[in-house]
């Protein structure tokens, strides 16, 4: 099996004998494990195991007191020649359990059924169309939610579909508003949202990293910038191109969590708890995957920072 190489930790034991703590995983699941100073693989671990690196190894895997532990019986590192039996760098990162092109067929027909705004709707599609490739692969971020391959489409289609719901429901209700709820504005910022985490982040074999506009701008200012730069060659109404950039810029809904401004419209308070709720849940129902502790609640050592009842 072909694996990638995540930790490598030199510590000592209560008696002071050095070990390293390793970390390796697949597509599936990452496992730590000490790797012992009297083991086989000591000195090549201390002087040619590296993090980040990609490995073939032979191993059995075991269910321990301690954890999963790998009892490694050969390892290399991969080479030109793996590709041959099948070794690809994606392979070792966690990926969507929805299948990418088919989230992204679906993405465009809600543009096409969806967003009847003629000009918004070619806005939309260009930027989709321009960036196909890297929309199939890039994370919705680097930690705590949809953070694998393929993560943004996952996301970004769940709450385009809540969006859907919210102002289907929302524009029944209050259908002598003024302005009237723009469904094809909502529909189309959900979409868009976070069309910044092009530019955010980077995907490499080992996963997404910032990219230096990302540490220093963040992907609400970077995605009104797409917006804003597609908008000269599939120009919009004034009014429509300000709407559209505060949706974006507003999504996160508070300074601390990235939004310049609070959603000042039904379109962008929609598209905003949507997201909200989405990355939310998401965390929560990994929490309660993830739990191993005993007892009806989960710790409260989580991303969400409290416990949740498991019954």
């Amino acid at each position: 099996m072909f694996l990638l190489m995540t930790a490598k930790e030199q510590l000592n034991t209560r008696e002071g004998k050095p070990y390293f703590r390793v970390g390796f995983r697949d597509g599936g699941r990452e496992v730590a494990f000490p790797i012992w100073d009297n083991s086989p693989w000591a000195v090549e671990c201390r002087d040619k195991w590296t993090p980040g690196a990609f490995y073939k190894v032979r191993a059995i895997y075991r269910e321990t007191n301690y954890g999963p532990q790998l009892d490694i019986r050969k390892i290399r590192e991969v080479c030109d020649a793996d590709a041959a039996d099948g070794f690809d760098p994606t392979s070792c990162q966690p990926v969507s359990r929805f299948e990418p092109k088919a989230m992204f067929d679906e993405m465009q027909a809600i543009v096409r059924e969806r967003v009847t705004d003629a000009p918004l709707r070619a806005l939309v599609e260009k930027i989709l169309g321009d960036n196909h490739g890297e929309l199939l692969k890039i994370p919705a971020a680097r930690h705590n939610h949809h953070a694998f391959v393929a993560g943004w489409l996952e996301h970004t289609l769940s709450v385009t579909k809540t969006v859907i719901f919210l102002v289907d429901k929302y524009a029944a209700y209050y259908d002598n508003m003024q302005p009237p709820l723009d469904k094809s504005m909502a529909v189309a910022g959900a979409i868009l949202h976070d069309i910044g985490k092009l530019r955010e982040l980077e995907q490499r074999p080992d996963g997404a990293v910032y990219t230096a506009s990302g540490a220093l701008i963040g992907h609400i200012l970077q995605g009104r910038d797409i917006v804003r730069e597609t908008a000269i060659a599939c120009p919009l109404p004034p009014d429509t191109l300000l709407r559209l950039e505060h949706v974006i810029i507003a999504h996160q809904r508070l300074p601390e969590w990235g939004s310049p401004k609070p959603p000042m419209t039904p379109e962008a308070l929609l598209v905003h708890y949507a997201d909200d709720i989405d990355a939310k849940f998401h965390m929560m129902a990994e929490i309660l995957r993830n739990d191993t502790s005993d007892g009806p609640v989960t710790s409260k050592k989580n991303v969400l920072m409290q416990q949740i009842y498991k019954g």
